[in-house]
C-alpha cells in the first residue's frame, strides 16, 4: 500500500471524525448570529447576560479540554467522546427548555462541559499513520471552518422557523447524529499513537505556557475568539438596524464568508511560495484590527457592514487556518498534545472572555464601544506578533526505540541532534519512543533508523 495516500481506515476515520467535530461545532456556533436579538425575549435580559450566554461554553471547555484528553488516554477514546456528547446533549435540552436567560447560560455552560476536542484529535492520531496524520487533521480543521460558515447561514433560518428553543432542539438532534456516528461509523482503535503526540502531559504544561513563541500564538487565538464572540453581542442588531431582517441574514453571511475565503487564498500562496509567513501573519492581524476599528468609525449602512464583515472574516479565516500549522512547527518534539491542549484552552477561554467583556462594555459604554476595545486589543496582538522569530520548515516524526536507560537515551539523542536536517530530538525511554523534528528534504531517514535500530511508528 502506498504511503502517499490515506488508506481505507484513515479515510473513514478522517471523514467520520471531521463530521462529528463539525456537527458539534455547528451546534455551538448557530447561536452567534441570532442570540443578540432573540435573547431580548428571555426573562432576565441584560447585555451582560447576553454575552455570558454566547460565551459560557468557552469557560467550561477551557477548564475540561485537557482533563478529558487525559481521561481518554486512560479509559479509551470512544467512551469519553460519547460521554462528552451526552453532556453536550443535556446542555442543549436545558437551554431549549429555558424561558430565562439564566437557564440558557446554564445550558451553554453544560454544553461546554462536553469537551471532546482533545479526545477526538487523539482518536484521529490513533487511527492514522505518522506520515498521513497531517491530512487527517487538515480534514477535521476544514470541517470546523465549514461548520462555522454553515452556522452563520443556518442559524438565522432555523431560529426564524422554530424560535430560540427550536435552535437548541436542532442542536440536540445534531448531537444524537454525532453519537450514532461515533458508535457505528468511526473505526475501533487500540491506543497506539505516542502519548506526547496527542494527549496533554500535565508535567509539561507550566513550561510550555512560559514559552515566548508559543505564548504569542496562544494569546493570539485568545484575542481572535474573544473579538469574535464580543462582536456578535451587537452585530446581528446592527444588521437589523441597517434594514436586513433576521431571516435574511444568511444573504449577508453567505457571500461575505465565501468571498473572505477567496480573498485569503492569495495571502496564503504568497506566504508559502515567497516564504513570507511571518509578514503575512502580522499583516492579517493588522487587517483584523483595522476592520474592527472601521466598524467603530464608519456608519452602520448595509453596504458598509457588508464590506467590513468581509474584511473581518478574511483576516479571521486566514489566522484561524494558519495558526495551528505554525503551532505544530513551533511545538517542541514530543509534546504536541500538550501544546495543542494549551492552545485549545486559550481559544475557548477567549470565547468566554469575549462574551463577558462584550456584554459588560455594551452595558456600561454602549455596543459600538465593543469594536474600539477589540481593535485596540488586536493592535497589542499585532505588536506581539512582530516579535515572532522566522519559522524553519520542519515536520515531526515518531520512532520506536529499544533504548532502555536514561544514559543510553542521552547519548543517542546527542547523536541524533548532530545529524544533518535534524532540528530537535527527544527520547522517552520509558515509552520506548523517540520524537524527532526535522527537515525531511535534508535528513537521511535510514541513518536515523539505523541509529535507533528501529523503524518509524506506522
Amino acid at each position: 500500500m502506498s504511503n502517499s495516500a490515506l488508506n481505507s481506515i484513515e479515510k473513514k476515520a478522517a471523514f467520520s471524525l471531521a463530521i462529528v467535530f463539525g456537527l458539534r461545532m455547528l451546534g455551538l456556533f448557530m447561536i452567534l448570529p441570532v442570540f443578540a436579538i432573540y435573547g431580548q425575549e428571555l426573562v432576565g435580559y441584560n447585555p451582560i447576560w447576553i454575552g455570558l450566554a454566547i460565551g459560557a461554553y468557552g469557560l467550561t471547555q477551557a477548564m475540561l479540554q485537557i482533563p478529558m484528553g487525559i481521561l481518554s488516554d486512560k479509559y479509551g477514546r470512544k467512551p469519553i467522546i460519547l460521554a462528552g456528547l451526552l453532556i453536550f446533549l443535556l446542555g442543549s435540552v436545558v437551554a431549549a427548555m429555558s424561558e430565562t436567560i439564566y437557564g440558557v447560560v446554564a445550558g451553554r455552560a453544560l454544553q461546554g462541559m462536553g469537551a471532546i476536542a482533545s479526545a477526538v484529535l487523539a482518536l484521529a492520531a490513533d487511527l492514522s499513520r505518522e506520515e498521513q496524520r497531517p491530512k487527517v487533521m487538515a480534514t477535521i480543521g476544514m470541517f470546523i471552518g465549514l461548520s462555522f460558515t454553515l452556522a452563520m447561514i443556518i442559524g438565522p433560518v432555523v431560529a426564524q422557523a422554530f424560535g430560540l428553543s427550536g435552535l437548541f432542539w436542532f442542536t440536540g438532534a445534531l448531537t444524537i447524529g454525532a453519537m450514532i456516528m461515533i458508535q457505528f461509523m468511526v473505526p475501533f482503535s487500540v491506543n497506539k499513537a505516542p502519548k506526547g503526540d496527542n494527549v496533554a502531559l500535565p508535567n509539561q504544561i507550566g513550561k510550555l505556557i512560559r514559552d515566548r513563541q508559543l505564548f504569542r500564538l496562544n494569546i493570539g487565538v485568545f484575542t481572535l475568539h474573544m473579538a469574535l464572540t464580543a462582536c456578535f453581542v451587537t452585530l446581528p442588531k446592527q444588521f437589523v438596524a441597517a434594514g436586513l431582517a433576521l431571516e435574511n441574514h444568511w444573504q449577508l453571511y453567505l457571500p461575505t464568508l465565501l468571498g473572505s475565503f477567496f480573498l485569503m487564498v492569495p495571502f496564503m500562496i504568497l506566504a508559502i511560495k515567497k516564504q513570507k509567513e511571518k509578514q503575512m501573519f502580522s499583516s492579517a492581524v493588522l487587517l483584523f484590527s483595522l476592520a474592527l476599528m472601521l466598524f467603530w468609525l464608519m456608519d452602520n449602512s448595509l453596504n458598509s457592514l457588508i464590506v467590513l464583515v468581509m474584511l473581518f472574516f478574511t483576516a479571521f479565516n486566514y489566522l484561524e487556518a494558519t495558526m495551528p500549522s505554525l503551532l505544530s512547527r513551533l511545538a517542541p518534539a514530543g509534546v504536541k498534545g500538550s501544546v495543542m491542549g494549551i492552545y485549545s484552552s486559550s481559544q475557548f477561554m477567549g470565547a468566554f472572555t469575549g462574551g463577558v467583556l462584550g456584554g459588560a462594555i455594551a452595558s456600561q459604554f454602549g455596543e459600538q464601544m465593543i469594536f474600539l476595545v477589540m481593535s485596540c486589543l488586536g493592535l497589542l496582538w499585532f505588536i506581539a506578533a512582530t516579535g515572532m522569530k522566522p519559522l524553519k520548515k520542519s515536520k515531526s516524526y515518531s520512532f520506536t526505540t529499544s533504548i532502555a536507560t536514561e544514559e543510553q537515551a542521552d547519548i543517542v539523542a546527542e547523536k541524533l541532534i548532530n545529524l544533518p536536517g535534524v532540528l530537535e530530538a527527544t527520547l522517552v525511554h520509558s515509552e520506548a519512543v523517540a520524537y524527532v523534528k526535522l527537515d525531511d528534504k535534508m535528513v537521511d531517514f535510514q541513518e536515523i533508523k539505523t541509529l535507533l535500530n528501529q523503524t518509524p511508528i506506522s
